[in-house]
């Protein structure tokens, strides 16, 4: 993968503008749980009052409350609150708020900093315990619900009950003082926001106002950290698939330009189906994993830190449960990524047998039909398609195990939340809230480390199509252009000469061409024949630099060819291949495929030369007439004049004609070289061909066997000389055509 991380940096930009946003995002998941434990917490439980120290507190319950406080809480108290009487001009500042100042003094809450705020809220809450504490001792119980009843109690009837409060012996006041000391911080608060509303209530305070006013208040912030989540996913995933489909198209992009490139040793190596293969499937995993990849390489980490942090936050004793769920989801995707990585190879290389052998069978469909082996090609093809499918559903059925063992194991821990939270909510060491709030964390987190293992899932096949595409890309031709090219001024004459020509394949262990020696001069035609296999078309093939040859050179007007720009090279060549190929189109710009510039009449006066004229005429709309895919849509023969009409357009000073005269009749055969022969003039002509009659006019036949020369000559020096060229010309022709 890291060798093709040079594509992604055309995208850093928009990368950390998905890294921020995700980011935002993780941010909004997370607060929304706390969100929601505030809302059961303090919106429900604590009826929206947010802080233990109240705002405003009576007179009355002010002197009350410091009996039960030692000298620092009460000075802290005296120091956070200053008296607003009836009669102040400062009352009617508060009256709406606090419609009991109408008859009674209260105490208003200062404008206090942070540390101020908790100190005094300390203060007041262990002061609330602290009457607690004492009520229970005067009524002699251990436990209570103290909570409840400080939500119902009658603040009349405890300020009448002052007298005996003043009875209690300070040794029992002061040790309800510091046993409320010892109470967990948590356990004051709550008693001190039960006070405090008993307080507001004094003070006519409408607190179901002050809960819907909350409960509403974090709800629509809980509905803007959603709504801005949402949009950020949204973004995220337009940047991911822009940045993933970007990628893959510059990929595309280099991997076809780098086959463009490539010689023939290169397409050897790599089958045409893994070509294809490599190009479109190899890709789309990457690009799949860049778009799956940017969001949950980025997200998980952030939401899989940040809620084990939050969900701390909410409980420490608890966070063996969400150690215990990680370890096992980590054991599980152990567990799937050693059985399933193997398979992934497996995956891409059967992809390739059912691309090699789809298009053998659509490319060969009139020779199937032919020899009636549509059941062979049948059973071949599914013996392919059942190895991949069967690959494909180990492979799936492995990943898709993930998911149920996922879900029992989510269901698993929210159970093992609830019954251990219950238990600490019980002991009043946490609140509903909290308890709701960590599993959500829990689930949070173990989301966060599902997504990696997904990505353990996705990165490994996705390595695997990255290193297929990059074994293309990194492929170096085994046909280079010169570091020092000597480029021809202006048209070469076109003259050809091979020297001590060897030719050997990549890890072949002997020679297909040896000492090759010849000239071909401009004006003449050099014709080539042999038995099958001799080495013609290959021989023909190291003019254009199909290949290189292994020993010797080959020159072109005195210049070796490999010191030749390849592109320059070509552009001297018209080249008819052994195989006439047609491009989808219409005849005109087939004809103009090499020449792009060639004008109406030379492409008339081309497929005139070719004997094209005649049926093109026949179509209905001439030169304009559509060709299909291959050119399915002509004849063999009229594919291989149109082939011939192409490279005619080119007006080259070298033609290659290998064996592209085998599908005309003789009489076409005959009319196309008379008028090939007018049409070329200066040009150099080789023709590889397996008919004698081709050939028999040529300035020079050079006769291969077994990939030596071993006749070179005109046709009747040959007839004289050479017998493996009679013995050509006789199976071919009667003894009065051949003189």
């Amino acid at each position: 993968m890291r060798k093709l991380a040079k594509y992604l940096k055309p995208y850093i930009g928009p990368i950390i503008a998905c890294v921020v946003l995700l980011f935002g995002q993780a941010m909004c998941d997370l607060n929304l749980p706390n969100m929601m434990s505030n809302i059961v917490n303090v919106g429900i439980q604590q009826g929206g009052i947010e802080d233990p120290a109240p705002k405003a507190i009576g007179a009355d319950g002010f002197s009350f409350l410091q009996q039960f406080m030692d000298e620092t809480a009460r000075l802290q108290m005296e120091q956070s609150y200053h008296l607003v009487a009836v009669d102040s001009a400062e009352a009617a500042a508060y009256l709406d708020s606090y419609p009991a100042l109408q008859n009674t003094d209260i105490y208003v809450q200062n404008t206090l900093d942070d540390p101020e705020l908790e100190a005094t809220a300390d203060a007041y809450s262990r002061g609330v315990a602290t009457i607690a504490n004492a009520m229970k001792a005067v009524a002699g119980e251990q436990t209570t619900a103290v909570k409840a009843d400080l939500e119902n109690i009658d603040l009349h009837q405890l300020y009448s009950a002052a007298p005996m409060f003043e009875q209690i012996p300070k040794e029992v006041l002061q040790q309800a003082w510091e046993q409320a000391g010892l109470s967990d911080d948590s356990t004051n608060r709550q008693m001190g926001i039960a006070m405090t509303k008993a307080f507001y209530q004094e003070l006519g305070v409408d607190v179901g106002k002050i809960q819907s006013d909350y409960i509403l208040r974090t709800g629509l912030l809980m509905l803007l950290l959603t709504l801005v989540g949402a949009a950020a996913t949204i973004c995220v995933g337009l940047l991911a698939s822009r940045i993933a489909a970007g990628t893959a198209k510059h990929l595309r992009h280099d991997v076809f330009q780098k086959v463009e490139h490539f010689s023939n040793e290169e397409f050897d190596r790599f089958s045409t189906a893994s070509l294809i293969t490599r190009t479109t499937n190899d890709i789309t995993q990457v690009q799949m994993l860049l778009v799956i990849g940017l969001r949950m390489i980025c997200l998980a980490p952030i939401t899989g830190i940040g809620g084990i942090v939050m969900a701390l936050d909410k409980s420490v004793s608890m966070s063996w449960i969400i150690a215990l769920g990680v370890v096992i989801l980590i054991g599980l995707v152990v567990v799937i990524f050693s059985i399933v990585t193997p398979r992934f190879k497996v995956v891409q290389k059967l992809v390739d047998k059912l691309n090699l052998v789809t298009r053998e069978n659509l490319s060969g469909m009139m020779v199937i039909r032919a020899f009636g082996t549509q059941s062979f090609e049948e059973n071949r093809f599914e013996q392919a398609n059942r190895d991949l499918t069967k690959t494909n559903l180990f492979v799936n059925r492995v990943v898709v195990f993930m998911m149920p063992a996922m879900m029992f194991m989510m269901n698993s821990i929210s159970l093992l939340v609830v019954w251990v939270g219950s238990q600490q909510i019980e002991q009043s060491m946490m609140q509903v809230g909290d308890m709701m709030a960590f599993m959500q964390y829990a689930m949070q987190v173990i989301m966060a480390f599902l997504m990696i293992s997904m990505m353990f899932i996705l990165v490994p096949r996705a390595s695997v199509s990255a290193e297929r595409i990059a074994e293309v890309l990194h492929t170096e031709p085994a046909v280079r252009d010169a570091e020092q090219p000597i480029h021809l001024n202006g048209r070469p004459s076109g003259k050809i000469e091979f020297r001590d020509v060897c030719f050997r394949y990549n890890q072949a262990e002997d020679d297909v061409l040896q000492d090759i020696h010849f000239t071909a001069l401009p004006g003449q035609t050099t014709a080539f024949i042999g038995s099958t296999g001799s080495g013609k078309s290959t021989l023909i093939n190291l003019i254009p630099r199909f290949y290189d040859v292994t020993a010797g050179k080959i020159l072109l007007d005195g210049v070796d060819i490999r010191k030749i720009p390849q592109h320059e090279l070509r552009e001297y060549i018209g080249y008819v291949p052994q195989k006439g190929v047609l491009f989808s189109g219409n005849i005109a710009s087939n004809l103009r495929y090499g020449s792009p510039n060639a004008t109406d009449e030379d492409i008339r006066h081309s497929a005139d030369v070719a004997q094209a004229t005649e049926f093109i005429r026949r179509m209905p709309d001439g030169m304009e007439t559509d060709i299909s895919q291959g050119g399915t849509n002509v004849s063999g023969g009229q594919k291989q004049r149109l082939s011939i009409a192409r490279a005619l357009t080119k007006k080259a000073p070298i033609y290659i004609f290998d064996d592209s005269f085998s599908a005309l009749d003789f009489k076409t055969d005959a009319t196309l070289r008379h008028a090939l022969k007018q049409d070329t003039g200066d040009a150099t002509v080789l023709i590889v061909a397996q008919r004698v009659s081709t050939i028999m006019d040529a300035e020079q036949i050079i006769v291969l066997d077994d990939g030596k020369i071993v006749g070179k000559g005109t046709h009747r020096e040959l007839m004289q000389s050479c017998k493996t060229y009679q013995e050509i010309a006789r199976s071919q022709l009667s003894e009065e055509e051949l003189a």
